[in-house]
């Protein structure tokens, strides 16, 4: 089910409340799951994430999430704004965003700081190919 961008793996820390990480988990699928060009599915929590890679831990719940286009930055911003939307419900939520060796924490109450992060994150996994915005424009 891999047909276009990136395999994104998004997780739901709740330090240690597993009851908790599988509910908010579960809600994260439901609402990502509707939304046109995602393929969302659950990691399977007792093996390896992908080949190679160390699982999510045992007691652990994890999704993945992948676009059904070849077109990698509109659906990870996509994907970021919903995971955002997501989060700010409740200003303790949290999602570790993991796509290859890189990662990014989104947080339910985004200070400039963050916002900055989560620009350069999209960057990265987009592959710097976006046009640099002209700030020089009058």
């Amino acid at each position: 089910m891999r047909d276009g961008g990136p395999r994104w793996t998004l997780t739901v820390p709740t330090g240690g409340d597993t009851l908790r990480q599988e509910r908010l988990t579960r809600d994260l699928h439901d609402t990502l799951q509707t939304t046109d060009g995602l393929v969302v599915g659950f990691h399977d929590a007792g093996g390896p994430a992908e080949p190679g890679r160390k699982g999510t831990g045992v007691g652990e719940v994890a999704l993945w999430a992948t676009t059904a286009a070849a077109v990698a930055r509109p659906a990870s911003q996509v994907l970021i704004t919903l995971i955002k939307e997501w989060c700010a419900k409740e200003r303790h939520r949290k999602v570790v965003v993991t796509v290859g060796d890189d990662s990014l924490e989104i947080t339910g109450r985004p200070d400039a700081v963050q916002e900055r992060m989560v620009r350069e994150f999209q960057d990265r996994v987009a592959g710097g190919d976006a046009p640099e915005p002209n700030d020089d424009a009058a």
